[in-house]
């Protein structure tokens, strides 16, 4: 059983306060190649970014894409899907981070300081948003405050909707490893899941299953961060310490014990998990005898523990860094309907494989200079018919969402009859 642990505040009483509501910059554009609609949320010269791949950028109904911005008084933003105005999320009591859109309702979670707070933007629209901006009413709730430690994850939440998981670091102990909590979304109660100052280690990236309220992702660290066991309910097997800096790791907060779910060999590349449909973790890796990276594009089944390549990645003895790049993927995403699969490269190329079939669609391209510059990080929209990521091809990062063309989605919902229906 977790443990729960006493929050420094009792949940706090709603607070509402006005937020500022900026004139629409986006731009609209077609991929040349694939005729994909691009709408570029953003076209300010700061940079603006999406967030990261597999956080819920949108809301639950869609009317607000969640990114972060670097000009003045941006930080956390939105843009409104209905007039094309952008939202700051500035609280009076300080910035806004580690956001996420809730998995159910229409709230947004985020980190201030160490407090974990809930906003439900109220937004009524303006008929004219050239003219005169639509108005804006955060209505915040704090969930809790950590004793202790600092955020060092952005929130996420159960598919459930009733839970948020969070990495926390930086404890007063210096020989306290890093903790995985959960918090009661209803109640605002923090309790832990599992400490990992022995192996596996930490890397981040927690996150919660898409499809099974018991289960979070983690990436494993390098090396053991401290020499304090956790609780016992976190204790490792002798064979788990073979395991040292594994990258795929999932721990049931049933019972708080992580286990890796996917072994991999020595010198191969397992990078940037994602959870899709029926509890199978996307990944991107390989291994390739020189520099010149192979990356496919995985799934693995938690339960059978099988693996196969949904998107190939190509490696050729005489290939360059660069040559290589622009065939292999290093973020992927599924969509909730288990329709497609969509994964970046260091060129900024987006493609989408089919989820049943994996045949390859490229949606768009060179959103990034090799070497330089954000990565997209594309992830989905709820419909699974848009993705989001960031983009260089305006100059500056700025987000952008692509929308999956009519026809593509009419044939990949066409295999999908087919093979309900049991046809060949």
């Amino acid at each position: 059983m977790a443990l729960a642990l006493a929050t420094t505040a009792a949940i706090a009483a709603e607070r509402f306060y006005p937020l500022e509501v900026l004139p629409p910059e986006h731009k609209r554009t077609t991929d040349p190649q694939s005729g994909a609609d691009l709408l570029f949320l953003t076209t300010a010269p700061e940079n603006d970014a999406n967030l990261y791949f597999h956080e819920y950028s949108w809301l639950a109904d869609e009317s607000v894409i969640l990114f972060t911005s670097a000009r003045k008084n941006g930080g956390l933003m939105g843009y409104v899907t209905a007039t094309g105005e952008l939202i700051g999320f500035q609280s009076p009591q300080g910035p806004l981070g580690g956001a996420t859109a809730a998995a159910r309702g229409n709230s947004l979670f985020a980190v201030r300081g160490r407090t974990i707070v809930e906003i439900l933007p109220s937004i009524s629209l303006s008929s004219s948003p050239t003219t005169r901006s639509s108005t804006v009413t955060a209505n915040e709730r704090v969930l809790c405050t950590l004793p202790d430690g600092s955020p060092s994850t952005s929130l996420n939440p159960s598919c459930d909707g009733k839970y948020l998981a969070v990495g926390v670091t930086g404890f007063k102990d210096p020989t306290r490893g890093p903790t995985i909590y959960k918090i009661d979304i209803k109640r605002g109660r923090l309790s832990e899941v599992c400490r990992l100052s022995q192996p596996p280690g930490y890397g981040g990236h927690v996150q919660w299953s898409r499809t099974n309220p018991h289960l979070i992702s983690f990436a494993g660290g390098d090396r053991p961060t401290g020499d304090v066991a956790g609780p016992p309910r976190a204790s490792v097997s002798p064979d788990d310490y073979a395991h040292r800096g594994q990258r795929l790791w999932v721990v049931d907060v049933r019972n708080g014990r992580p286990r890796n779910v996917y072994r991999a060999a020595e010198g191969e590349l397992v990078t940037h998990e994602s959870w899709w449909v029926n509890d199978q973790l996307l990944f991107c890796g390989g291994q390739s005898p020189t520099a010149a990276v192979l990356s496919h594009v995985k799934s693995l089944d938690l339960y059978s523990g099988e693996v196969r390549i949904v998107g190939a990645g190509a490696w050729w003895p005489e290939a360059s860094a660069s040559n290589a790049a622009r065939l292999n993927w290093w973020h992927a995403a599924g969509s909730g309907d288990g329709r497609w699969i969509a994964a970046d490269n260091w060129h900024g190329d987006i493609m989408l494989f089919e989820g049943k079939t994996s045949r390859p669609h490229l949606l768009t391209s060179g959103h990034r200079t090799y070497g330089k510059g954000e990565h997209p990080h594309v992830s989905w929209d709820r419909k699974g018919e848009k993705v989001v990521f960031g983009s260089h091809l305006l100059g500056n990062l700025n987000v952008c969402v692509a929308t999956i063309p009519k026809p593509w989605q009419a044939a990949v919902g066409e295999i999908d009859n087919g093979l309900h229906q049991g046809k060949r």
